[in-house]
């Protein structure tokens, strides 16, 4: 058996320079999703905190980082233990925007584990709607 893997698509009224910045710098990264201290580079750690809590709610490291088009990095939440898991973001520009892929492989498959894959998938669409807002309230 495979390890699971979700999949995530949304077309954003945002160039992919923009869309980069969302992906990449603190600033922008908690508006919609959790916040790093420093910029996301690759080769360089990744460690993000929750806004509210102020929590180490994610870590890894960013293995590639080939502005504006693909954003990877490893990705480790306390309910994952020891596992380790991948992220891939894919920026496509379109006309009129940017088409955002979200790969999240290497999930754990196993029952117990499922209740964290529905939280993860539950958590992107949640995260990835937030960008959506924030990107096109500054495009507009």
């Amino acid at each position: 058996m495979n390890a699971l893997t979700l999949n995530k698509s949304i077309y954003l009224k945002a160039e992919p320079a923009l869309v980069w910045d969302y992906l990449t710098k603190p600033e922008k990264l908690a508006l919609w999703f959790h916040a790093p201290t420093e910029p996301l580079q690759q080769g360089k750690p990744l460690v993000m905190y929750g806004t509210e809590s102020g929590d180490r709610l994610i870590w890894g490291e960013v293995r590639v980082a080939q502005a504006p088009e693909y954003l990877e990095y490893t990705f480790t939440i306390k309910p994952m233990g020891d596992a380790v898991s991948l992220v891939k973001w894919t920026l496509i520009p379109v006309a009129g925007g940017t088409r955002l892929e979200l790969e999240h492989s290497g999930l754990p498959q196993h029952i117990e584990a499922f209740d964290l894959i529905l939280s993860l998938d539950k958590g992107w669409d949640d995260h990835i709607g937030r960008m959506r807002s924030c990107a096109h309230e500054v495009s507009s």
